[in-house]
Parts: structure tokens; sequence; C-alpha cells
């Protein structure tokens, strides 16, 4: 471990040269100001992370439609893209990278959060049991969404593009495609969520076009080798569920091959762990099919972290609620130093508390 830990040694993902493999993952603070604008707040905390080999920033909604959790960042108009270059700068000024997560959250949304209270869209009138969060940040039922119309489809994949031009325009090193945790693109993947009768549902071709689409129409603006995607096989989170996972999951790694990305990004459960959305299996499996390098993240340690990249099961790591407790994790893993704990009554929402004020081993 220590300075010697095989997570402080170079990696290049893509056109990104890391100077380590321990990377931000994308984590969801809801801490944007009004209107979703990225905020000075936001700034400090990202700056304080800029140690991270990668930061893959939180995720992001493409367009207002795509929002399902108050006060997430928005990357679709003016003061939204300044907001983040702000950010961008701040970290390229520690020395840092940084790309942004591309999001439309589905279903998951609300229609109180809809323009015009309008319901939240889905590839099929399927709705998720329970509650979820609406702007005021209470909870109330989620709501039978609306099915795409296939003529909406194409509308869609350019705001996806639309996106990336924003991104880029704001100084972000590259973008990350959400398609996982049970958000628009990962509910067209899955059997479960995907009941379609046209061409994006009914087989894996289909059910995988719509990821196709936004995976070429984001290349062509960010170019494939400043293109990751994240994917996570196996989360029940949002009610997902797929009969075959590793059926689905497997072909879908190897078409993402031909687009040369610069990483795939595996998050969620192991074969080991309880309530997989599906027959379980190991993701390790995925990453020989995948030609490229892959992100791992899930619950790891500084030590699962090093065995899994020693062994080839991952190339880097992604670390979730260790850099919210640790700004300075990096250094932290360098000098074999305990980690701060979280704390996760200030995960969600609130003010500087258990978001900027963790402190790092000199202070």
């Amino acid at each position: 471990m220590s300075q010697d830990s095989v997570l402080l040694t170079p990696v290049a993902l893509g056109d990104l040269s890391l100077p380590n493999r321990v990377i931000m993952a994308p984590l969801t603070r809801c801490r944007a100001s009004e209107g979703n604008v990225p905020n000075e707040m936001m700034r400090t905390y990202y700056r304080q992370r800029a140690g991270a080999g990668l930061i893959i920033n939180e995720a992001t909604q493409i367009v207002p439609e795509g929002q399902g959790y108050p006060a997430t960042p928005g990357i679709h108009n003016e003061a939204q893209q300044a907001g983040w270059e702000m950010i961008t700068r701040a970290v390229h000024d520690e020395g840092g990278r940084i790309v942004l997560q591309l999001w439309h959250v589905g279903r998951v949304s609300h229609s109180d959060f809809q323009p015009g209270g309008k319901l939240p869209v889905a590839p099929s009138a399927i709705a998720i049991d329970g509650e979820g969060y609406v702007p005021s940040g209470e909870k109330k039922p989620f709501e039978t969404p609306r099915a795409l119309e296939t003529e909406e489809i194409p509308g869609l994949v350019e705001d996806y593009a639309r996106a990336t031009e924003r991104a880029l325009a704001a100084g972000f090193d590259g973008v990350e495609v959400h398609a996982a945790n049970g958000y628009l693109i990962d509910e067209f993947l899955r059997d479960g969520t995907n009941k379609r009768n046209d061409q994006y549902g009914g087989s894996l071709e289909n059910r995988m076009r719509l990821l196709r689409e936004v995976l070429a129409a984001v290349t062509r603006v960010a170019g494939p080798s400043r293109t990751g995607v994240r994917l996570s096989p196996l989360q029940p989170m949002n009610g997902m569920y797929d009969s075959d996972p590793w059926g689905t999951f497997s072909y879908v790694v190897r078409e993402l091959n031909p687009f040369g990305l610069a990483y795939l990004h595996l998050a969620g459960m192991g074969e080991d762990d309880p309530g997989a959305a599906g027959p379980a299996f190991d993701l390790a499996d995925l990453v020989p099919l995948f030609e490229g390098p892959v992100i791992r993240n899930f619950n790891y340690d500084q030590a699962r972290a090093e065995a899994d990249v020693s062994a080839g099961r991952a190339d880097a790591v992604a670390f979730g609620r260790p850099f919210i407790a640790n700004p300075d994790l990096v250094e932290r893993i360098r000098r074999d130093a305990p980690w701060n704990e979280g704390d996760p009554s200030t995960f969600y929402g609130g003010g500087e508390q258990g978001y900027i004020d963790y402190p790092t081993l000199e202070e």
C-alpha cells in the first residue's frame, strides 16, 4: 500500500492521461442554485477533489425534462454552462481533469419537475413502485410515465449532442453517457422496463438502439477518445430488472467496441450481493469483453481496489462516498493514512456542512 500502491500509477483513458487510477465517482449532491445552475460552493467542492486521477462530475440533466431530483445541475442553457465553466477552470487550475456525466432520468422524474406539468417519459408506460422526490424535497408516489413516441427519439438523441457541445464549451475534458442506475437509457436496455414493439424494443439489437444512436451523436461532437459510458448490469435501483443480465450486457459491452470509447464505467453490485436485478454473474467477466480501459465502482475500499487493478479486473476504480468525506483521498492512499467517515444525513441537499468542510490531512 502507501506510495507503492498500484492505484497511484498513471493510466490513459483515451485522450485523457491520468496521473493515478483513483477516480471520483459521479455523486448526486443536490446543491445547485435556482435554475439548476452550478454555484460557487460547488466550485469549492470540486476544486478540493482535483487530486483525483479523473473527476466524473455529478449526473447533469441534458434537458429540463431529464430532471428527477431537487437542485441537480443542468447543462442545457447559458447560465448552467457558465456555472460549469467556473468549476472546470478551478479544477484545471489545480492540475485536475473532469468530465461531465450526461443524464436523463426517464421515468424516475415526476410531473412536478416537468415543463407544463406533463408526465415523465420512458420506453414503456410502466411505473416504479414506491415514491420519488419532487422539487419541494418531499416524496410523492411515482407516476406511470408516458411511452416515448418513435418519432420523438431522434430529437432526444440530438439533445445529448447539444449537451455535449455545451459541456465542451464549458471546459470539460470529455463526457460520460449515463446508461445506468435505472435512468432513461438503462430503461431501454433492460427487458423489465422496455416492452416496446417498434425498432427500439424486443431484440437486444433494438433495445440497444437508443444507446448506440446517443453514442454516435455524442462521439460526433466530443470524439470517441473523450467519451465514456456507464453501465450497471445488476443494479436494481429504481425498480430495474432484466430476465438475462449476462446475455443483455455481454452483448451491449461487445457492441460498444466499434466506437473506440475512452472507457467503460461498470457500476453496481456483483455476484455476491443480494437483491441483484436478475440472475447474477460476476461483473469482472465483462471486463475482457471490452477492448478499452474499464473503471469499476461499487463500495470499494483501498485493498479491494488494489487487488482488482493488480489482477486486471479493472484499470481504475471510482470511489464515491470516500471522496465525499476525503477531498484528499489520493494523498491519504499515498500516505496509507486513515479515511474520514462521511455523514449520510448531509449527502443530499443542504449547505456547506458535510459538503466542503471535511478536513484534509494537513488540516
